[in-house]
């Protein structure tokens, strides 16, 4: 995949959260940084707890410093993590893409010692249900 600079940013963002992620049971660091409507990055790391599920995911972390920093929708999201396969969101944070994106927005999934897998959110989650819906 060759980067643009806007991907660049947003790798060099979600690397450098990444590093900041407290994963002391999984071992599993994450990072997100999302490129969202005002033109700010906003990244996240994930947040483990013993009480398991009571964490959070590197794109929920985002997600909420986006909301709080004023951004209102994601362009683009930018996913890093650990190994070779691509880093894809879980499920429950997919749809939680899914309520501040189009479906054309694009997804980049990186497990950093191989290639990124680069989708849009509809292809991630196919045959979504959005905000559009519940007349929103």
């Amino acid at each position: 995949m060759s980067q643009t600079p806007t991907d660049k940013a947003l790798y060099e963002a979600a690397e450098a959260i990444r590093a900041k992620a407290y994963a002391p049971y999984s071992k599993f660091s994450v990072g997100a940084a999302i490129l969202a409507d005002d033109g700010q990055i906003y990244s996240g790391c994930n947040i483990e707890n013993a009480a398991y599920p009571q964490g959070s995911c590197a794109e929920t972390s985002a997600i909420a410093a986006m909301i709080a920093g004023g951004g209102k929708r994601i362009a683009r999201i930018y996913v890093t993590g650990p190994g070779s396969a691509p880093v894809t969101p879980c499920g429950g944070c997919r749809q939680r893409i899914r309520e501040f994106a189009d479906l054309d927005a694009t997804v980049i999934s990186h497990g950093v010692e191989g290639e990124a897998l680069v989708c849009t959110l509809e292809q991630l989650l196919p045959h979504s249900f959005g905000p559009e819906f519940l007349g929103k």
